[in-house]
């Protein structure tokens, strides 16, 4: 199979027909054996049964149905296991990315060898207050943190090698730096493609301005991870156990000057009338805790097994 095209989804039960229409006149077009894997995250409305509806239409449908809604990164995670194609395409359900980009990315990725290329929608048509704006500053921290030259880390319409996919884990709210998931586990081949942005046609979009918020905490998750992930002890045990030397040596200097105090027959201060003492127990606990969450760290990484279990309902 060429082309495996995932669309995760919640709530879209007007742009499915039209979105699929387009998807496969472009494949028609360009001859490309296809499949469409349709996430349906927990829709309320009638979205799962068009997805049924369209199956029934065309055997080059598939859908996943999750029990409820957990988030688009649960929903590439299924959609990746079960692409089937050498060249994975993601897009949103929205209609706000273009099918016809499908021919340009395919072509990079079989033709010029990338292992993943990235759409940049470089002209939109969101509000410049709260998305333009911030996505610009959070494009350039994500540069600078993860070393990937990409003016739109986040953007929904991506190309991948089936190698890549199969390759990478995204849990959590991570699907925003698949690009730096993806050089981590080796593949460094990315590049990166200016891709048509259109407005909505139905609804409303489902993230509030906290995916900024969430973006920033994840995007410090994955720095660290990708640092430390399978080493947690290297980060904690060392600060740890520098703290808790230099609050063990202070505590010493306090009760040697106490000390020599008491041979000299000269009048000291009590030692907990100092408040270095209570400062260097206190570097000496948190020392303390830094090296036993290292220690819990490296025990957590060992056995998280359960963290990509989503309960699906139906696939068909």
């Amino acid at each position: 199979m060429d082309i495996s095209v995932i669309v995760p989804l919640y709530n879209e039960e007007e742009s499915l027909p039209k979105l699929y229409e387009w998807i496969e006149r472009v494949m028609n077009e360009n001859k490309y054996s296809f499949e469409v894997i349709f996430i349906n995250d927990g829709s309320t409305d009638k979205s799962w049964e068009v997805i049924e509806t369209l199956q029934k239409k065309s055997k080059n449908v598939r859908g996943i149905k999750f029990r409820h809604n957990y988030g688009k990164s649960p929903a590439l995670f299924c959609g990746f296991n079960a692409a089937k194609g050498d060249v994975v395409i993601t897009m949103d359900a929205d209609l706000q990315d273009s099918p016809d980009e499908i021919p340009g990315l395919f072509s990079m990725i079989k033709n010029e060898n990338y292992d993943l290329v990235s759409g940049w929608k470089k002209k939109r048509y969101d509000s410049k207050l709260t998305k333009n704006i911030p996505s610009k500053i959070y494009n350039s921290t994500a540069r600078k943190v993860t070393g990937l030259q990409l003016h739109d880390m986040n953007c929904g319409l991506k190309a991948y090698r089936n190698e890549v996919v199969k390759n990478i884990e995204v849990y959590g709210e991570m699907h925003r730096y698949i690009p730096f998931l993806a050089k981590n586990a080796g593949f460094t081949n990315i590049g990166e493609k200016v891709v048509e942005h259109r407005k909505r046609q139905f609804g409303e979009t489902k993230f509030g301005l906290n995916r900024f918020i969430n973006g920033y905490l994840d995007l410090m998750t994955l720095w660290f991870l990708s640092k430390f992930g399978k080493k947690p002890m290297h980060f904690f045990g060392l600060y740890g156990s520098i703290m808790f030397l230099l609050g063990l040596l202070a505590v010493v200097v306090v009760g040697v000057n106490k000390f020599i105090a008491i041979i000299e027959h000269v009048k000291a201060p009590l030692v907990t009338d100092s408040p270095y003492f209570y400062l260097s127990m206190l570097a000496m606990l948190l020392g303390t805790q830094l090296f036993l969450a290292g220690f819990v760290g490296e025990i957590v990484a060992r056995n998280s097994t359960e963290r990509n279990n989503y309960q699906i309902e139906k696939e068909i």
